[in-house]
């Protein structure tokens, strides 16, 4: 446990080495960096060539995007190397040296540190010094989380130090991120100056500013050509509302930010309110036509109906499907939502049910089979499987990482693929039906079985398959 009073402590770093001279940091060292411009910061070493240690070529990591490159360095500090544990144990010393002090040496002390145990955070995109709840030293980039929570980022894919592993921190120089935030600030905080009594145009907002007023006024003129238009359906497209932006009340649509204001994007169209109403009419129309209930609801209100034409569509190839492995699948219906008739969902152990968008029955029906074949696959465990070799394969940006064959419990096959990139990846998996397995050959088989996985989308081609002997064995062949 740390007995140091990190209020009290001072850093002094004795061994910083100057970009020019020929002693560069290892390979993802984290260094303390004094840039030409005078500010300080600090990064991982990424350089251009890992076997070159004498040219000082490269870049410092500091996040996503965030980089300092080599030719900004003036001199630099290595953190790695430090471990202030035995120091942070005894409570009487309040400075630590990084490195003996000589005689006319470049020093810099570092002071003035905080704990976010006593609810001192960091200003959003504040880079900071950082010392480690291990004793190590580093650096890092607070990203506000919510209140009284954050992170310190310190390299790409968001990679960072939770709360819990930071002691202490204190702040290095502002750089371009955290001025930008600082502007943005500024600009949020005029902003709701501005907006505490806004100003309102007569001609605009003639029918006040209950914008369900609005609404109806475009329900009713679309009725004339849609009787069965209401306000719930049009409001299925993004609805508008009347908010307050730069001082002054507007129709717009607003979209919640994580920086805890609301982006307003204005509506340019109608200076009147009666234009915005015809506007309402227009942007509205292909969701209220969407919502024809002769349309969607073509085969009555019993949702059964439904239910049985799309369980036997999927009973047609995932032949074991039954109506017990149906009870881990969605739960659906038909209900009056706020008026209008909808086809609702709710999930296993959930008791209530949410919209489900369809536009048409046949929509519904086929996201139902979507559903039902999903199911049938996570109830039909594997008992065998192939996993192919290749090489470096992209796909549209995307990187190749796993194709593989499984046998299922039923004697069925289906086929999974895995793709990604340096940040983020996805797997998806296919049921091989059993229209490919009637084909009298290997190579007819791979022709079907590429209309479902197709190797433009998906890595490997019929060239690729053909040749494997072992898949065609393990495929029956």
């Amino acid at each position: 446990m740390f007995t140091c009073d990190y209020k009290k402590l001072r850093l002094s770093f004795n061994e910083f080495f100057d970009a020019e001279s020929k002693k560069t940091p290892d390979y993802d060292e984290f260094c303390l960096l004094e840039l030409k411009d005078g500010r300080f910061t600090a990064g991982r070493w990424c350089p251009d060539d890992y076997e070159d240690k004498e040219s000082f070529l490269g870049r410092f990591i500091r996040g996503t995007a965030d980089t300092i490159e080599a030719d900004q360095v003036a001199k630099w500090h290595s953190l790695s190397n430090y471990d202030l544990t035995e120091c942070l144990e005894k409570a009487e010393i309040n400075k630590i040296n990084l490195g003996a002090k000589k005689e006319n040496a470049y020093t810099r002390i570092f002071k003035g540190f905080k704990s976010l145990k006593d609810k001192r955070y960091p200003k959003e995109e504040q880079y900071c010094l950082l010392i480690l709840s291990n004793g190590g030293l580093a650096g890092g980039r607070w990203d506000k989380l919510g209140r009284g929570k954050g992170l310190f980022i310190y390299a790409p894919a968001l990679a960072s130090y939770g709360m819990d592993e930071v002691w202490a921190w204190t702040a290095l120089s502002p750089d371009k991120f955290f001025e930008i935030e600082q502007e943005e600030e500024r600009e949020r905080k005029q902003e709701k100056k501005l907006n505490k009594n806004p100003s309102l145009d007569p001609d605009r907002f003639k029918y006040g500013t209950d914008i369900d007023v609005y609404y109806q006024k475009a329900c009713d003129k679309l009725r004339k050509e849609y009787p069965w238009a209401t306000v719930t359906q049009m409001k299925k497209q993004k609805p508008w509302e009347i908010v307050a932006s730069h001082g002054e009340y507007v129709f717009g649509q607003t979209t919640a930010s994580y920086k805890g204001s609301d982006i307003v994007e204005e509506c340019e169209a109608g200076a009147t309110a009666d234009e915005f109403i015809d506007f309402l009419c227009e942007y509205s129309k292909e969701s209220v036509k969407a919502s024809d209930p002769k349309a969607r609801f073509k085969y009555g209100f019993d949702i059964e109906v439904y239910l049985k034409m799309a369980y036997d569509n999927v009973k047609k190839d995932y032949r074991w499907l039954n109506k017990t492995i149906l009870k881990d699948a969605w739960r659906y219906a038909i209900k009056q939502v706020d008026g209008d008739w909808e086809f609702v969902r709710a999930f296993k152990g959930e008791r209530k049910y949410t919209v489900f968008n369809c536009d048409s029955a046949e929509r519904f029906i086929e996201n139902v089979e979507y559903d039902y074949r999903n199911t049938a696959l996570r109830a039909n465990p594997a008992v065998a499987t192939y996993a192919l070799s290749f090489g470096s394969i992209e796909i549209n940006g995307w990187y190749l990482e796993r194709y593989e064959f499984s046998r299922l419990k039923t004697g069925d096959y289906k086929a999974l693929v895995q793709a990604g990139n340096r940040t983020t990846g996805g797997t998806r998996e296919f049921f091989i039906t059993p229209y490919c397995f009637e084909a009298k050959t290997y190579e007819e088989f791979l022709d079907r079985y590429l209309e479902i996985v197709p190797g433009r989308s998906f890595g490997l081609n019929k060239e690729d398959l053909l040749s494997d002997e072992k898949l065609k064995a393990f495929l029956g062949y």
